[in-house]
């Protein structure tokens, strides 16, 4: 038997599942496909700074699978719709008996998986969906009445419980070196081949599975003790920066759950904070996996809970486009999504700040700055991106009450103190003293009339009432 691996959202050699289970079943050696797929990255707003990454990455495939003769093919899918077609025709063009994938669980991706199998079934190629994207998968993290947690906290107790039951995360091991195939590799193209030219430079995002290695690493070696401590702060190098890896694959949860354990003493929880911490954080990602298959609505662009389906939300154009440019009057959000056009990322912290002074000060539609985000985030997820905006929206699944609305201004002066992070991406205050940089509106009034920032766009004193009045009679809000 040959066996081909499609490659999506697991881009590396090292414990990938659908890579050891074709592996497994192959005699006459292994194929490897990436399938390019502009229409379907259009239709889920797939930034120009992620396909740009996920092509690099796939560069970086071919060389590692270069190493265990396996040669990686290259075809387009002119539309979403001929992606099945694309598939089982490189398979037969490689002469192969075996497709093999990793699952995704978004509804559009899981009906394209299950044409792939139909096709294969009628032309009596053996086809396999292995899951790959969680340490735990989908399903195996239950309630003891057999339903799905909503709630993170008793999740991530079953999750630990889950993995400790396992005796812990284990890992695929690599292939050996496969039996020669006869197959070439072929060339990819660049994101701007496809129509998605990114203004980020690459050189801030290293791609593959080798520069995911050394970023986790790192961050072990020198960050992870005081991540709890540090990684509210967007002025410092308190965060890993895995997400974009995660995001598409280059290293496994999995893998990240061993690397932080090796930092906890072995300990998935411990007195140890920071790498505790982090591995909750993890499992979080874990949570929003499980969501999405429990749960697909979410897919749909509908809220969690129902109920708030009902919220009036605002229809204010101008204050929009004013929160997307960086142009509000708050700084650290107009620093938060300056940098987050100029870089592709945005720390996690300030993702919260954005999110709820759009839903909640603004009050406009969550689902606008989701999708803008995902237009600009290099790690864009459907299942991250929707669980944050929804946690920010009190749309999602979280026990805490509607009426929780960070103040901007009171988040800045906690968590970007001395203005660092501000004065980057504001330069306009970059000379204001710390008691006005977070709140340019406090100037005195002459010089508050030359500095040339806006004033804020919203009168905080009235945000309360408005978002009380908007959740007020949902029945679940």
């Amino acid at each position: 038997m040959r066996a081909m691996v499609w490659f999506r959202v697991d881009l590396r050699v090292s414990d990938n599942t659908a890579l050891c289970t074709a592996a497994a079943l192959a005699t006459r050696g292994v194929v490897g496909l990436f399938v390019v797929d502009p229409t379907n990255w259009r239709r889920h707003d797939w930034a120009p700074v992620k396909v740009d990454f996920v092509l690099r990455s796939v560069t970086a495939l071919r060389d590692e699978l270069a190493r265990l003769k396996i040669p990686l093919l290259v075809r387009t899918a002119a539309h979403h719709r001929d992606a099945p077609g694309v598939v089982l025709a490189a398979a037969r063009d490689a002469g192969c008996d075996a497709v093999v994938f990793g699952r995704e669980y978004e509804l559009h991706e899981t009906a394209r998986d299950e044409r792939v199998e139909t096709l294969c079934a009628e032309a009596r190629v053996l086809c396999r969906r292995v899951h790959d994207v969680c340490a735990v998968n989908p399903g195996e993290v239950l309630t003891q009445s057999e339903t799905p947690y909503t709630v993170f906290t008793p999740f991530k107790r079953q999750w630990i419980s889950e993995v400790e039951r396992r005796g812990g995360v284990v890992l695929h091991a690599t292939p050996a070196v496969q039996a020669e195939t006869g197959v070439a590799s072929e060339p990819l193209p660049t994101a701007a081949d496809v129509g998605f030219a990114s203004s980020v430079p690459a050189a801030l995002w290293p791609a593959g599975e080798r520069a995911a290695q050394s970023r986790l690493a790192e961050f072990c070696r020198a960050a992870i003790a005081g991540y709890k401590e540090r990684r509210n702060f967007p002025g410092e190098a308190g965060t890993s920066k895995l997400s974009p890896h995660l995001a598409v694959g280059t290293i496994s949860p999995r893998q990240c759950v061993l690397a932080a354990q090796a930092a906890n003493g072995g300990a998935l929880a411990s007195t140890r904070e920071g790498p505790t911490h982090w591995i909750s954080e993890v499992v979080w990602r874990e949570f929003y996996k499980h969501i999405l298959f429990h749960f697909p609505r979410v897919c749909r662009g509908r809220a969690f809970k129902p109920a708030t389906e009902a919220i009036a939300w605002s229809d204010d154009a101008g204050a929009f486009e004013a929160w997307k440019a960086g142009r509000t009057g708050v700084p650290i959000v107009d620093a938060a999504m300056r940098a987050l056009v100029v870089e592709g990322w945005m720390h996690n912290r300030l993702r919260m700040i954005t999110a709820m002074y759009l839903t909640k000060d603004l009050l406009i539609d969550w689902r606008l700055g989701e999708r803008w985000f995902m237009q600009n985030l290099i790690d864009g997820d459907l299942s991250q991106n929707n669980g944050g905006w929804q946690w920010s929206a009190s749309t999602g699944t979280d026990a805490a009450p509607y009426f929780r609305i960070f103040n901007p201004v009171t988040q800045s002066e906690r968590f970007d103190p001395n203005g660092v992070f501000i004065r980057r991406w504001v330069p306009e205050l970059a000379d204001l003293h710390d008691e006005h940089v977070h709140d340019p509106s406090t100037l005195p009034g002459l010089l508050r009339s030359v500095v040339n920032y806006p004033h804020p766009i919203v009168d905080r004193a009235g945000v309360k009432d408005r978002v009380l009045a908007a959740f007020k009679g949902l029945g679940g809000g």
